[in-house]
C-alpha cells in the first residue's frame, strides 16, 4: 500500500548528510519516498541511510564532478527504473572579502559547487524526467541571491544564478510535465556557519542548534517572525514542491526566510524614527 504524500515516488537528494539536506532527506521518508542520499562524506551518508531504513540508500558523490553526478542519476533511475524528484541542496559557505580581494579560483569552486553542480543534477535528471512524462526538480537557493550584503560574494552570485537558471530550465521543460522549481533560505540554523568559520564539519553540524540566540539577537531588526529558522521550516516547504499538490507550480523562487525579503518590522523602523527624534531634541545645555 502506498502510504504518504511521495509513496511510490524515487527521490535523489545532494548534500543529504548534513543540515538541510539531511532533514529533507527524513521527511521524503517520512512521506514514502525512496530516498537515494548523495554526499561527499560516507561515514555520515551512511549513518544517515542507516538511520532511515530500507527505503534509503547512500551513493557518494561530489557535485563538482560531472562524473560523479552522471553516476548518481543514471544509477539511481537504473536501480529503480524511475526518477520522480531530485532536490540539489549541496553546497558550502563561499568566501570572505569584498571584490578587490576576490579569489577569482576560489570563486570558480564556489561555482562549480553550486551552479555547475546544480546544472549538473538537471542535465542528468532531464533526460529520464522527461521520458516518463513527470517529475519535480528542487534547487536550493538564498536570499543572498536576491539581496546583497547577506551572503558572501560569490555565494550570492551562484544562488543569484541558480534562480534564474530554474526559471530557464522550468520553461524548457515544462511540455514534458516536468515541473523546476527554487527556494531561497534566509538564515537557518545548519552547520554551514560553523565550517565557515573553520570548525570541523562533524563538530559544526552538532552545534548549530547553540547558534539560535546569536540568531534571534541579531535578526531582529530584520525579520518579521521572532526565532531562528531550522532545517525542518525549508524540508517542509520542498516537500509540497516535490509532492502533487504543487502540480501547477513551476519556474517559481519560494523564500523561506521569516519574512526578510518583505521588509523590516515596524518596531525596529519605530526604533529608528525615535532616535532620530531624539537626536534632534534641542540641547538643555544649550544657551
Amino acid at each position: 500500500m502506498i502510504v504518504g504524500v511521495l509513496g511510490g515516488k524515487v527521490a535523489v537528494i545532494t548534500g543529504g548528510t548534513s543540515g538541510i539536506g539531511a532533514r529533507t532527506a527524513e521527511l521524503f521518508s517520512c512521506e514514502g519516498a525512496r530516498v537515494v542520499i548523495a554526499g561527499r562524506r560516507v561515514a555520515e551518508g551512511e549513518a544517515q541511510a542507516a538511520k532511515l531504513g530500507p527505503q534509503a540508500e547512500f551513493v557518494r558523490a561530489d557535485v563538482a564532478s560531472e562524473a560523479d553526478i552522471a553516476a548518481l542519476i543514471t544509477g539511481t533511475a537504473g536501480r529503480h527504473g524511475r526518477l520522480d524528484c531530485l532536490v540539489n541542496c549541496a553546497g558550502e559557505g563561499g568566501t570572505p572579502g569584498g571584490i578587490a580581494t576576490l579569489d577569482l579560483d576560489r570563486l570558480q569552486r564556489t561555482l562549480a559547487i553550486h551552479l555547475r553542480g546544480t546544472a549538473a543534477g538537471m542535465k542528468y535528471a532531464a533526460p529520464v524526467m522527461a521520458a516518463q512524462r513527470s517529475g519535480s526538480i528542487v534547487n536550493v537557493a538564498s536570499i543572498g541571491g536576491h539581496i546583497a550584503g547577506w551572503t558572501f560574494l560569490d555565494y550570492s552570485a551562484a544562488k543569484a544564478a541558480i534562480i534564474q537558471l530554474t526559471r530557464c530550465v522550468a520553461a524548457e521543460l515544462g511540455q514534458y510535465g516536468v515541473r523546476v522549481n527554487s527556494i531561497s533560505p534566509g538564515p537557518i540554523l545548519t552547520g554551514i556557519f560553523g565550517k565557515g568559520a573553520g570548525l570541523d564539519p562533524a563538530r559544526a553540524d552538532q552545534d548549530a542548534a547553540r547558534l539560535e540566540p546569536v540568531f534571534r539577537a541579531r535578526l531582529a531588526a530584520y525579520q518579521p517572525i521572532g526565532r531562528a529558522g531550522a532545517p525542518a521550516d525549508v524540508a517542509a516547504a520542498v516537500l509540497w514542491l516535490a509532492s502533487d499538490a504543487a502540480s501547477f507550480v513551476t519556474g517559481q523562487d519560494l523564500a523561506i526566510d521569516g519574512g526578510i525579503l518583505a521588509g523590516r518590522p515596524p518596531a525596529a523602523s519605530a526604533a529608528d524614527f525615535t532616535a532620530i527624534a531624539q537626536a534632534l531634541q534641542p540641547d538643555a545645555s544649550s544657551p
